[in-house]
């Protein structure tokens, strides 16, 4: 049988797991922001202050957000960000 769990339950939950990650990303100056939740269960983060513009915003967002996500959210499909900057 499977749970059904709406979009506020689902940001409540990746709230909480951005949470254990945020105090990282504050110690250089960024933030992450949930855009959106789709349909399909992928959630949509912009990178902010710093982390938009660091180029290593990428190694951050796969090792740090995207993970952090989903194991705390198993719900969720897939993680993208918006806004990460290609390292050179």
């Amino acid at each position: 049988m499977e749970t059904v769990v709406n979009n506020d339950q689902l940001i409540s939950k990746i709230e909480r797991a951005l949470d254990s990650m945020r105090p990282y990303l504050a110690a250089d100056g960024g933030n992450v922001k949930i855009l959106e939740v789709t349909d399909d269960k992928t959630v949509r983060l912009e990178l902010m202050g710093s982390c938009g513009s660091c180029p290593m915003s990428a190694m951050t967002f796969k090792g740090g957000l995207e993970e952090a996500i989903l194991k705390a959210v198993p719900e969720i499909t897939k993680v993208e960000a918006v806004n990460i900057t290609p390292a050179f």
